[in-house]
């Protein structure tokens, strides 16, 4: 088996595929699914719009994405509450490496992480140590 790489409770990453980088994520092993910080999610002819982040966090860029293959999935939020939530597949940048995730779409406007990283991604790639931060975005500011 593999050495799982350390990672610290919250980190930055980047999404090529969004055009986002150096996204503030917060490393939740409470939470199974990921998701990301969306707004004006709508479906037309069965195609997934939305903009994500918002003018808060500095990678924003206003730009909207189409998805044509999306899902969606049941998730139960920390409070405890079922809601159903639309689910996109796409790229992850940690420690210089590219991974494939799942991410929910949900508006995390009051919330200070964008991002959260679930156990569904985290498991057989990560270990979280809670007393580290940022130990990708360090290593990628290092080259």
């Amino acid at each position: 088996m593999p050495l799982k790489r350390k990672i610290g409770r919250v980190d930055k990453a980047d999404f090529p595929l969004l055009q986002l980088y150096d996204v503030d994520i917060k490393i939740d092993t409470g939470a199974y699914t990921s998701s990301i910080h969306c707004k004006n999610v709508v479906v037309e002819d069965n195609y997934l719009k939305c903009v994500f982040l918002d003018e808060n966090q500095p990678s924003y860029h206003e730009k909207e994405f189409t998805f044509d293959e999306y899902d969606v999935r049941v998730v139960k939020s920390s409070n405890g509450q079922s809601e159903p939530r639309y689910r996109i597949q796409t790229k992850i940048v940690l420690f210089g490496k590219r991974y494939p995730i799942f991410l929910t779409l949900s508006d995390r406007e009051e919330m200070k992480y964008p991002v959260l990283l679930g156990r569904q991604f985290l498991t057989r790639r990560f270990m979280v140590d809670i007393n580290k931060t940022n130990l990708s975005y360090k290593l990628k500011t290092k080259k």
